[in-house]
């Protein structure tokens, strides 16, 4: 069965170095040797260990075929965002990065690609997410959970949202920059801690602000399953009916109005976790996605939904039919 992946990581096999080209820290650059590399902080502390498959696409290629991957949709490595950076300085990073995705999958019919945007300026942002779209013809873009102090529903992002509705670009969500990292300083919390509460935030920003009763037509998608949100939504929907003062003020309809306008990812590593996923949210908004080639993805992409008693029809949803609807493509 075809299976398309959402959720894979890529980037270019060299970085500049951004911090002396700009004058200032806060850019990982990368360090190669050989097949493997890692992402080097500015002040010489390791970051990530990476292979060769974060950047070669004839190992992404191999490691398709061995899993049964039919295509992979490629998006930059969130800590590449750089929300931090001046815009014009963020544009430039930016820039770079889709013009090696747009390259990546001009040249391999296998891959399909999200761009990444300035989204510290939304009006930088939404001009690249027109060239990303209309000139290098990836699907949409990736974007973090937030932009510096803006949560999503911050009002100056609203008219990036409304560009992406317009062009009919698919929105990729994924957690970065997770919130409290002076109390989550050990054990990998803020990736096992950090990123589910993170994306939960952002769901409930964009429900709460009215952004998606807005912006009927905006395809966007979250990453690990929704994170904390599938678990929270009890607690989410009983306290808007219990504090409408507090909850309704900017959009007076449920949370649970919308789950049927909300896209997630099946990284959830969990039989009971994925049938909760199932329950709220059915198969129809569910795709596949692994976030490869990290160590917090899935291996083999979609064994998950292979373990488990699903109909062929879901199945097959689940696999490619939810990530074609998502990425505005036809079967």
């Amino acid at each position: 069965m075809r299976r398309i992946d959402v959720h894979t990581h890529v980037l270019p096999p060299e970085l500049p170095r951004w911090s002396e080209r700009f004058g200032y820290g806060g850019f990982l650059r990368l360090e190669r040797d050989g097949r493997c590399g890692r992402l080097v902080r500015d002040d010489g502390t390791r970051f990530r260990d990476l292979e060769e498959n974060a950047w070669d696409p004839a190992a992404r290629l191999r490691d398709c075929d061995e899993a049964g991957v039919t295509t992979q949709v490629l998006s930059t490595v969130p800590v590449l965002f750089n929300y931090h950076a001046k815009p014009r300085d963020g544009l430039e990073v930016a820039r770079l990065l889709n013009d090696h995705i747009a390259e990546l999958c001009g040249g391999e019919p296998r891959f399909l690609g999200l761009g990444t945007v300035p989204l510290q300026d939304p009006d930088l942002a939404a001009r690249e997410l027109e060239r990303c779209v209309r000139e290098l013809g990836l699907r949409g873009v990736e974007i973090g959970t937030h932009a510096g102090a803006w949560n999503l529903d911050a009002p100056e992002l609203f008219p990036f949202f409304a560009r992406a509705a317009e062009l009919s670009a698919a929105v990729f969500v994924h957690p970065w920059d997770m919130l409290a990292p002076e109390r989550m300083r050990k054990y990998w919390l803020p990736w096992l801690v950090g990123m589910p509460a993170e994306l939960s935030l952002a769901i409930a920003s964009l429900i709460f602000s009215g952004v998606l009763e807005r912006l009927p037509s905006l395809r966007i998608l979250f990453a690990h399953g929704g994170g904390a949100f599938p678990g929270t939504l009890g607690r989410i929907e009983h306290g808007f009916a219990a504090r409408p003062d507090l909850c309704a003020i900017d959009n007076p309809h449920p949370p649970s109005r919308y789950l049927s306008r909300i896209y997630v990812d099946s990284l959830v590593h969990d039989e009971r976790a994925f049938r909760l996923l199932l329950d709220v949210f059915g198969p129809s908004r569910i795709a596949l996605g692994s976030d490869y080639p990290f160590p917090l993805g899935e291996r083999p992409p979609g064994a998950l939904i292979d373990a488990m008693k699903i109909e062929d029809a879901a199945r097959a949803r689940l696999f490619h039919g939810t990530a074609l609807e998502w990425l505005g493509l036809s079967a």
